[in-house]
């Protein structure tokens, strides 16, 4: 009988290929989705590699689709000759019709924006979460940076007496 293979050892599945930092300091994030992300080879080849980005990168819908538009994937030095590469090229986000419908109505009606937090693995697929998020303010924005802050004083203080 074969082995499992060790969690450990797979290193493709729930690996992180990319965060987008910048869209939790911009926006607040009302709702998550998980979408899957339609790739061709060579793609799949340079995020395995983690030469993927999606710093730039938003959700747009046209046709009643979901694509994922600024999102930028290196292309391998190895990559076929008979393919040419585009790194920012619009790539389909795969969603059930329900999640589309849901994103259409918040966006158009609600004035919500779609952005993409984190791009990862799991089995063996790429996937891409997407957060329904209303832009922040400057001044809820450094409240953002002074709860942080806080909240790290207050642990170095809880340390520092618990050494003691």
């Amino acid at each position: 009988m074969a082995k499992k293979p060790d969690k450990d050892k797979a290193g493709d599945d729930g690996g992180t290929i990319a965060l987008n930092k910048r869209a939790r300091h911009e926006y607040h994030i009302d709702q998550r989705f998980e979408a899957g992300i339609a790739l061709e080879g060579w793609e799949v080849k340079s995020l395995r590699a983690g030469k993927g980005q999606i710093t730039d990168a938003y959700a747009i819908i046209k046709d009643g689709e979901m694509f994922l538009f600024g999102a930028q994937i290196m292309p391998l030095l190895s990559a076929s000759t008979h393919v040419v590469p585009e790194a920012r090229r619009t790539r389909k986000l795969l969603l059930h019709r329900e999640e589309i419908d849901r994103l259409i109505g918040a966006v158009e009606r609600k004035g919500y924006t779609v952005v993409p937090l984190a791009m990862y693995w799991k089995n063996n697929r790429a996937k891409v979460e997407i957060g329904l998020a209303r832009g922040k303010q400057s001044h809820d924005k450094r409240e953002t940076e002074k709860e942080r802050d806080w909240e790290r004083d207050k642990q170095r203080a809880l340390r520092a007496h618990n050494k003691a």
